[in-house]
């Protein structure tokens, strides 16, 4: 089961932390992604890491402003978002699936609620 949490409104520019914590074991070859969801719009992957943390990946729009990390002691993983635009404004759900890091999100098992996230010009 995951939960994630730390979304908020926020003005174009700022930053926000969302978390995904994990209850129950999680496989070491597993991988743990953000998918994000605006109104009228597909759901959308964000970006996602491995269990070990060796692998990220990233939608092109977001490189080099969002940084996924983990913390597999705490079972929770993070999507550090900064210098936020208002194009990123949408639920965001973070997701797990065993194997490897995918995009495609009807390819992931166990999914936490939607944090929204809203970004003001």
């Amino acid at each position: 089961q995951l939960q994630a949490s730390g979304g908020g409104l926020v003005q174009a520019g700022d930053s926000l932390r969302l978390s995904c914590a994990a209850s129950g074991r999680t496989h070491s070859r597993s991988a743990t992604a953000w998918f994000r969801q605006a109104p009228g719009k597909e759901r959308e992957f964000v970006g996602g890491i491995t269990w070990t943390g060796s692998r990220t990946r990233y939608l092109d729009s977001v490189k080099g402003r969002f940084t996924i990390s983990r913390d597999n002691a705490k079972n929770t993983v993070y999507l550090q978002m900064n210098s936020l635009k208002p194009e990123d404004t949408a639920e965001y759900y973070c997701a797990y699936k065993a194997g490897e890091l995918m995009s495609d999100w009807r390819l992931y098992t166990s999914w936490g609620q939607g944090t929204q996230v809203t970004v003001s010009s």
